[in-house]
């Protein structure tokens, strides 16, 4: 179960109902499963965006389900330090802890329902790691790490992190109340989440009881996108199967519409995460941890990170013995 959740949804502001004599709806454009495969030092993911063109994904790029996992003790693991330029990953965490440190004086705990938005711009290291206390002890975790492209204009701005609490998230119900909306980031209905981001986007966890039916009103200027975490359901106006670790790309209109099936035992709820943004519409050069506009400006990141100038590995986080403090993370 999400941890961020409410004990009585009707106590919340209800998106309204959908005028369909004026909106359109959105049809399903096509329906992809996510391959499974392994990140950092070993921790599972689901590659939510394989297989899927970069113009459907615009302004979005890369896209993994961390978990979900129940650990044992000794298990959890993280990724060691590594470099990003050009873009803004955002990582959600639904459950569990993560503790987060760049070489920009960023970071923090991020846990139950907390994001981390941080903006690579010109150059960063970081990492990701659980804490101590919970390798030790195992337990579950549970996230989303989102990569947002920058339009080239902002490519090299100078690195920011933000840190939103699960708290800070705006909670809405749907107009049936049978669904709970956790808006991040973006706008709907009138409502706006807390994220701020150099590419508008909307960004929202979504939890939909069976035989509910979630309607929202959606940017014509934007993509749409639904990534199901959990559960099953159907998609658009034609009612599209979809089910856990399927994205869902819709076309082009003003109105997006989800309904929940109904479920089994283990998952008694379909679980979603929505995302649309702003197409940005310009050349995409991406290797590894990097998102530019051309080939030579790739082999310029990766020049300049071995070099040193994407930042430095701050002295309280490198290895007991090391000297200097200077030496970039290994590539």
């Amino acid at each position: 179960m999400p941890a961020i959740t409410v004990s009585d949804i009707s106590a919340l502001p209800r998106i309204p109902g959908p005028d369909r004599t004026v909106l359109a709806e959105r049809p399903v454009v096509s329906v992809t499963t996510a391959p499974s495969g392994l990140e950092g030092e070993g921790f599972p993911v689901r590659r939510a965006f394989a297989g899927v063109s970069l113009r459907d994904l615009d302004p979005f790029v890369h896209m993994d389900q961390m978990g979900e996992v129940q650990y044992a003790p000794g298990e959890a693991k993280g990724t060691p330090w590594h470099p990003h330029r050009g873009f803004e990953t955002v990582t959600y965490m639904i459950d569990g802890i993560f503790e987060h440190a760049d070489s920009n004086g960023g970071g923090g705990v991020i846990t139950n329902g907390d994001t981390q938005w941080m903006t690579a711009g010109s150059g960063i290291l970081h990492i990701e790691a659980p804490p101590e206390h919970l390798v030790v002890s195992g337990g579950l975790f549970h996230g989303i790490q989102l990569w947002v492209n920058l339009p080239s204009a902002n490519k090299w701005n100078p690195p920011r992190y933000q840190g939103i609490e699960g708290r800070e998230a705006v909670l809405l119900a749907s107009a049936d109340g049978g669904a709970l909306v956790r808006l991040i980031a973006g706008e709907v209905a009138g409502h706006t989440g807390p994220g701020a981001t150099f590419t508008p986007i909307t960004m929202i966890h979504a939890t939909v009881g069976a035989g509910a039916e979630l309607a929202l009103p959606w940017r014509p200027d934007f993509n749409a996108l639904v990534y199901v975490l959990a559960g099953r359901g159907t998609a658009g106006p034609l009612a599209a199967p979809v089910h856990t670790g399927q994205l869902v790309v819709f076309g082009a209109g003003d109105l997006l519409t989800l309904a929940a099936s109904q479920q089994d035992s283990r998952t008694p709820e379909l679980e979603v995460l929505i995302i649309g943004g702003r197409p940005i519409r310009e050349p995409v050069a991406h290797y590894g941890p990097f998102v530019m506009n051309t080939e030579a400006e790739l082999r310029q990141a990766v020049e300049d990170y071995r070099a040193g100038r994407l930042g430095v590995i701050p002295a309280t986080h490198l290895p007991h013995g090391a000297c200097g403090g200077t030496r970039p993370a290994r590539d």
